[in-house]
């Protein structure tokens, strides 16, 4: 049966109705509805925050471990100290018995026993020297010989040009105020007449507080020879900064015990000691600088630098390690991050959270070594 063929007619409607189809508005988009656009942005933005908030994280973990995380160390170092100073104590002294006898007709033999005090060798950087109490402040440390950024971290510092504390002309210590235990984070509080004691290996020697001032780090003749028996502290200020030193200076109340040589090799710092100075290397040949103070001639003989310019030495730090293990704790994240993705989200991160927190804590310690001081 054959079908009737469109007509001319037809086909124009057919055409028609398919043009105002094709022609159709599209549905409105809902109001309130975001675009790509704003949708992209949106997800931008929430990326930036979450770093934002991470950083901040990381920020604040750096202060708790500066404030706090340090003085674990501190405080298993001055336990060894401890021990170590206790031994020196008891090695010290010797005691020689020469026996004398007589024979009076009336009185028995005697027997006289003589103790002396052996030589006391040059302290290496690092040991332990001393023992500083002073009462008014709750201050109980080991000493130990330098005032490097290592030997510092381990309690006060006693800087290698001075005497020994105890013995004549100035002795200065240098200790931290806010990191690594803060022995001395309340020096600005000692006032005129409170006392400072001191035991070495020559015995124990009493101070007075004889008054408190505010220098610049390259004050340096604050260490020097001031003619008198002393013993002069010194630490940063304002706390939680290196721009300025505050200098407690105390009088020797006791005899002095004698003088020992200073080691001919210390080579004078230049600034006067921070809260993170490192080994002193002073490649100057000597001479006369302004500011610095004049040094006995016992104590020049034995090999001290008379030209003291700063009070902090040449500090080199190197990024290098900061650098490594920044690295390797952002890997570590990223790693567990991507492990999250792929896997499960919390089982990833209980995993991953050991090997990231010490290996931040590992990067604080090599990060706090750019500082100019701990805060």
């Amino acid at each position: 049966m054959r079908t009737a063929e469109p007509t001319a007619g037809g086909r124009a409607s057919a055409t028609a109705q398919r043009y105002r189809r094709a022609e159709k508005p599209t549905k409105a988009r809902p109001a309130g509805s975001p675009t790509l656009t704003a949708m992209r942005l949106a997800k931008v933005l929430s990326g930036v925050g979450r770093t934002l908030i991470w950083s901040g994280a990381i920020v604040l973990l750096f202060v708790a471990y500066q404030l706090w995380g340090t003085g674990l160390a501190h405080a298993q170092a001055q336990d060894d100290l401890a021990d170590d100073f206790a031994a020196l104590l008891e090695t010290t002294t010797t005691t020689a018995s020469t026996t004398t006898t007589t024979e009076p007709e009336e009185e028995p033999a005697t027997t006289t026993t003589t103790t002396t005090t052996a030589p006391l060798p040059p302290p290496a950087d690092g040991e332990a020297v001393a023992r500083i109490v002073i009462p008014r402040i709750g201050v109980d440390e080991i000493v130990v010989e330098g005032v490097s950024r290592d030997d510092l971290k381990k309690g006060p510092g006693h800087y290698p040009q001075t005497p020994m504390p105890g013995q004549p002309g100035n002795s200065a210590i240098a200790g931290h105020r806010t990191t690594y235990g803060q022995p001395f984070h309340r020096v600005d509080e000692l006032a005129p007449g409170d006392e400072i004691i001191v035991t070495t290996l020559q015995g124990e020697f009493r101070y007075e507080v004889s008054g408190t001032e505010i220098v610049l780090p390259s004050q340096v003749e604050v260490i020097d020879d001031q003619g008198d028996d002393r013993l002069t502290l010194t630490s940063c200020h304002p706390k939680y900064s290196a721009r300025q030193r505050i200098i407690v200076s105390a009088l020797l109340v006791d005899e002095p015990a004698p003088a020992t040589p200073t080691r001919p090799e210390v080579e004078a710092p230049e600034e006067l000691a921070d809260e993170d100075v490192d080994d002193v290397e002073d490649d100057q040949d000597g001479g006369d600088d302004e500011g610095a103070g004049e040094v006995d001639d016992e104590v020049e003989q034995a090999g001290v630098p008379v030209d003291l310019e700063s009070l902090d030495g040449v500090d080199e730090r190197t990024a290098g390690p900061a650098v490594l293990w920044g690295s390797v704790t952002a890997a570590i994240w990223l790693a567990f991050y991507a492990l999250s993705r792929l896997w499960r989200r919390w089982p990833a991160y209980v995993l991953g959270a050991p090997v990231f927190a010490v290996s931040l804590f590992v990067f604080f310690g090599a990060f706090s070594e750019l500082l100019p001081a701990n805060y």
